[in-house]
C-alpha cells in the first residue's frame, strides 16, 4: 500500500482546496489538490519536519517569493532540440530563474538555521549569466533590445535614419502649399510598411507615385511620392535585415538555454516542491494548526482539536482519545450535539497529519499513521444528521469488516440506525466486536443503552458522551470521555412543558435495565461533575500558588540584586575615598620632601610626617579589606606575655608568623607571616610553645646564620620617597637580605602615579642579585608591592 483511500465524508478535498489558494504556482496548487496522505511512518514525520521547519523560517524570515512563475520544461527541452523559442518564452523562462536566484537570495539570509529543507535548496543554483542575457535581449514580448547585438544596434540606427530621410521629405511635401489643396489631411501615414501620404481622389494625377491603399470611402487614396520610393526600398530591406538579425539572436539565446534545459527541470521541480511545502506552512499559520508527536501504534490523544472547516470563532475545541488504555470509544448524546463532528474530526486530522499537514489542535497532542480510515458518516452534505438508508449502512459497514485489520481506523455514525432498536442493538455490538477481533481502532456515534452497557462492561470498550445542557435545552458540544450520555429525553421534555404525570408514566413503563441504566448514568454524571469540580479548585489553587512562588522567587532575586548594588556602590565609594586620601599624601610627601631638601632644620619634622603618613596609609589600606574574625575567638588567653620571637599562630587565617615587636597601646603586634609584616590584634594570636634544642659544639656557625636570618628586614617600605632616594634604600635593603639568605623581600612603593614603582621596577631589572620580581597578589597588597626573589 502506498497511499490511503480517503472517504469523501470526511472533506479532506475541502481542506487540499484551501492549501491549493496558498500556492504561488499553477503546478503547486495542482499537486496540492492531488495529494494523498501517506500510511508510512517515516514520510509522514519527514513531510511534517518540512512543514514545521518552513513555519519556522516564515515566522523568522517571512515567506520565499515564488514569483507565479509558469511550467516552461516544453520550451526549454525544445530550445534543446535546436528550436527557437518566441519571446514570451523567453521572458517566462528568465521569470524562473529569477525566482530560482530569489529563493537562493532568501535562504542565505537564514543561513544559521539547519532544517530538513537543506538539501532542496542546495539543488537550486542561480545562473545570473543566462537570466542577464535574457534580460538584456528582451524587452517585452514585442520588443528586442538594441543591445542585444552590435549588428542589431547598426541596422537599427540605419532605419532610424532612413526613416528620418523619408519622414522629412514628406513632411516637405505635406507643409508645401503647392500639394496642401491636393491632400484629404496633411500627415504622414504607413501603409504596407511604406512611408505615404493621404490623397484626394480626384487630384491622384497630379501627385506622381505609388498608390498602396485607398480608403473604404474611395474619397482617399494613399501615395507613395516618386521621390520617396527610394529610400521606402532601403528601409525595406533594413526591416528585412531587422528580422534576420532577430531570429539568429533568438537562435543563439534559445540554444543557450537548451544547454542548461536539465539543470532547469530539476530546479523547476524543486521550486514546486517548496512552493507545496510552504503553503502547507501559511494553511497552518491561518488555522493556528501545529505540529503533534505522531506514531504508528494506534494511539491518538487529541487536545482543544479544532474541526477545520467550521469557522473558527465557533468551533469548539474537544479533546479525544484512543488506543492507550481502550481501542473503541462508543460516543452518546442528543442530536445536533456534535457526535459526528467529533468523528470527522477525529477522522480528517489523521489524514491531515498524513499528508504533511500540521493540525489544529493543543499542546500535548498525538496522532498515529494507518494504513486505511474506513468511514460510514451518513450523507456527505452535511455534518449534522445521517440522511443514508439502512440498506446503504449496511453496505458500507460490509466493506469495512472486510478490509478492517490493526491498522486501520474505523469511524461509524450511527451505528445500526434505521431498523427495529431491538435488532440494531444486537447488530451493532456485533459488529463492534468484530472489529475488535480484527485489532482496529474504532469510534462509533449511537443512541442505542444497548451499547452504552456494552460499553460499560466490556474492556477495552470506552464511554464518551455529548454534553447537553437541559437548563438552557442547547448542546455544549464538549465531548466527555468516561462517562455514557444521558438521552435528555424526559428532562427536555418536561422543559417543553409536557404534563409531569404523563412524564412519570413513561418512566414507569421503561425497562427496568433501562431505569437501572439511567440511574447509573445518571449517578457516573453527578460524579463526573463533582469530581470537575474538584479539580477545578485544585489547579486554581496550584496556579495561586505557582504565582505566589514566581513572586516570592522575583522578590529574593531582587533582593539580592540590591544587595550586590549595594555592596558595589559601597565598595566604589571606598576606593573613592582611599584613593582620594592616597593622592593628598602623596601631595604633601612631595610637599615634605621639598621642605627638607630646603632646610636642614625641618629634615627630622619632614621625617616624622613622612612616618605619620606612612601609617595613616596602612590604616586607610587595612580598612578597605579588613580581615573578618573567625568564630570562637573571644574565649583565649595568652599563656604568658608575649616576647620578640615568638611563635604565633594567626587564628582568623589560620597562619603561622613571629612576632616582631611587643603589643603597642591599642594592643596591635607587628608579626611576620612568609614574606608578608602585618599587624594584628594581639586577641586574635595564638602562641606556639616550642621545645629548646640544646646548642651543640662546634654549630657556632648556624647560630650566627639563624640570628641573621631572625633579624634581617623582609620588606622596605619606600612611599614617600624620591626616585633616586628610594633606590639607594633598594640596594642597601637587597644587599642585607642577601648576606642574611632570605629568599624572597617585599618592596612597598604605593600605588599613586606609577612613577616610583617604575623606577624600582626598572632598576631590579638590572640589579646582579635579582632573580625575578612581580607584583603583589589580593592580600599582598596588589600593586602597591613588588615581590623580589633573591639568587
Amino acid at each position: 500500500m502506498t497511499e490511503i483511500t480517503v472517504a469523501p465524508a470526511l472533506e479532506l478535498d475541502k481542506v487540499l482546496h484551501m492549501l491549493a489558494q496558498k500556492a504561488s504556482t499553477a503546478d503547486a496548487a495542482e499537486a496540492a489538490k492531488v495529494l494523498t496522505p501517506s500510511p508510512y511512518l517515516q514520510e509522514v514525520t519527514h513531510r511534517l519536519d518540512e512543514t514545521d521547519d518552513a513555519a519556522r523560517l516564515m515566522a523568522g524570515y517571512g515567506s520565499p517569493s515564488f514569483g507565479h512563475i509558469k511550467n516552461m520544461k516544453n520550451a526549454w527541452h525544445r530550445a534543446a532540440a535546436g528550436a527557437m523559442l518566441s519571446l514570451r518564452e523567453l521572458l517566462d523562462i528568465a521569470a524562473v530563474l529569477r525566482t530560482v536566484r530569489a529563493l537562493c537570495e532568501w535562504r542565505e539570509r537564514s543561513q544559521g538555521v539547519e532544517t530538513t529543507l537543506d538539501d532542496r535548496f542546495a539543488v537550486l543554483s542561480p545562473n545570473k549569466f543566462l537570466e542577464e542575457r535574457i534580460s538584456l535581449t528582451v524587452l517585452s514580448e514585442d520588443e528586442v533590445a538594441d543591445t542585444a547585438s552590435t549588428e542589431l544596434a547598426t541596422i537599427r540606427r540605419k532605419m532610424r535614419q532612413a526613416t528620418q530621410r523619408v519622414r522629412e521629405q514628406l513632411d516637405n511635401m505635406v507643409k508645401s502649399p503647392t500639394y496642401q489643396k491636393l491632400l484629404q489631411d496633411p500627415i504622414v501615414t504607413i501603409r504596407s510598411g511604406r512611408f505615404v501620404i493621404p490623397v484626394k481622389a480626384e487630384h491622384r494625377a497630379q501627385v506622381p507615385g505609388l498608390v498602396h491603399d485607398t480608403s473604404a470611402s474611395g474619397a482617399t487614396v494613399f501615395v507613395e511620392p516618386m521621390g520617396a520610393v527610394e529610400a521606402n526600398n532601403e528601409l525595406k530591406v533594413l526591416l528585412a535585415k531587422e528580422e534576420a538579425e532577430i531570429e539568429r539572436i533568438l537562435f543563439a539565446l534559445s540554444a543557450q538555454v537548451g544547454e542548461f534545459a536539465d539543470a532547469l527541470s530539476v530546479q523547476y521541480d524543486v521550486i514546486i516542491e517548496l512552493d507545496l511545502i510552504f503553503a502547507k506552512a501559511a494553511l497552518a499559520y491561518d488555522m493556528k494548526a501545529m505540529r503533534p508527536a505522531v506514531s504508528d501504534d494506534g494511539v491518538i490523544v487529541l487536545r482543544a482539536a479544532r474541526h477545520p472547516l467550521i469557522d473558527k470563532d465557533k468551533v469548539v475545541p474537544v479533546d479525544v482519545t484512543l488506543g492507550e488504555t481502550f481501542d473503541t470509544l462508543v460516543i452518546t448524546g442528543p442530536n445536533t450535539g456534535g457526535k459526528t463532528v467529533t468523528l470527522k474530526t477525529l477522522g480528517l486530522l489523521t489524514l491531515m497529519m498524513g499528508c504533511g499537514l500540521l493540525v489544529p489542535c493543543g499542546d500535548g497532542s498525538r496522532l498515529s499513521v494507518f494504513d486505511r480510515v474506513l468511514v460510514d458518516i451518513g450523507d456527505e452534505q452535511s455534518i449534522e444528521q445521517s440522511l443514508s438508508t439502512f440498506s446503504a449502512h449496511m453496505t458500507n459497514v460490509a466493506r469495512i469488516l472486510k478490509q478492517a485489520d490493526e491498522k486501520s481506523l474505523v469511524l461509524l455514525d450511527e451505528l445500526g440506525s434505521g431498523t427495529d432498536p431491538v435488532e440494531g442493538a444486537a447488530l451493532a455490538t456485533a459488529i463492534l466486536e468484530e472489529l475488535r477481533r480484527n485489532g482496529a481502532r474504532i469510534a462509533a456515534t449511537t443512541h442505542y443503552a444497548e451499547l452504552k452497557a456494552y460499553a460499560i462492561h466490556t474492556d477495552g470498550v470506552e464511554n464518551g458522551s455529548c454534553e447537553f445542557d437541559v437548563a438552557s435545552l442547547r448542546p455544549t458540544y464538549r465531548l466527555i470521555v468516561g462517562a455514557p450520555g444521558r438521552s435528555n429525553a424526559f428532562a427536555i421534555s418536561a422543559r417543553l412543558g409536557i404534563d409531569g404525570a404523563l412524564i412519570d408514566r413513561a418512566k414507569v413503563l421503561v425497562s427496568g435495565d433501562d431505569r437501572r441504566l439511567e440511574e447509573v448514568v445518571v449517578r457516573l454524571e453527578e460524579r463526573r461533575r463533582s469530581l470537575e469540580e474538584e479539580l477545578k479548585t485544585a489547579k486554581e489553587l496550584r496556579r495561586r500558588s505557582d504565582e505566589e512562588g514566581r513572586m516570592t522567587r522575583e522578590q529574593l532575586a531582587k533582593m539580592r540584586m540590591e544587595q550586590d548594588k549595594l555592596l558595589e556602590d559601597a565598595r566604589r565609594e571606598a576606593d573613592r575615598i582611599t584613593e582620594k586620601a592616597r593622592l593628598e599624601a602623596e601631595r604633601l610627601l612631595d610637599e615634605l620632601e621639598a621642605l627638607r631638601k630646603q632646610s636642614r632644620q625641618g629634615a627630622s619634622a619632614a621625617q616624622a610626617a613622612k612616618t605619620d603618613l606612612r601609617q595613616k596609609l596602612k590604616s586607610l589600606d587595612e580598612a578597605r579589606d579588613p580581615v573578618k574574625k573567625a568564630p570562637g575567638n573571644s574565649g583565649y588567653r595568652l599563656p604568658r606575655e608575649l616576647k620578640v620571637g615568638d611563635e604565633v599562630l594567626i587564628f582568623d587565617i589560620d597562619k603561622k608568623a613571629t612576632v616582631l615587636s611587643l603589643p603597642d597601646k591599642s594592643g596591635q603586634v607587628e608579626v611576620q607571616a612568609g614574606i608578608i609584616r602585618t599587624r594584628v590584634a594581639v586577641s586574635n594570636l595564638r602562641l606556639i610553645e616550642t621545645k629548646k634544642t640544646p646548642q651543640k659544639p662546634g654549630s657556632v656557625a648556624r647560630s650566627m646564620t639563624s640570628r641573621m636570618e631572625r633579624t634581617a628586614e623582609t620588606d622596605l617600605d619606600l612611599r614617600g620617597m624620591a626616585s633616586d632616594e628610594g633606590l639607594l634604600e633598594v640596594d642597601r635593603f637587597i644587599d642585607n637580605a642577601v648576606m642574611a639568605g632570605v629568599p624572597a623581600v617585599t618592596i612597598i612603593h604605593g600605588k599613586g602615579t606609577g612613577v616610583l614603582r617604575a623606577a624600582v621596577q626598572q632598576h631590579l631589572r638590572r640589579h646582579p642579585s635579582v632573580k625575578s620580581f612581580r607584583l603583589g597578589t589580593y592580600g599582598e597588597g596588589e600593586s602597591g608591592v613588588t615581590i623580589v626573589e633573591l639568587k
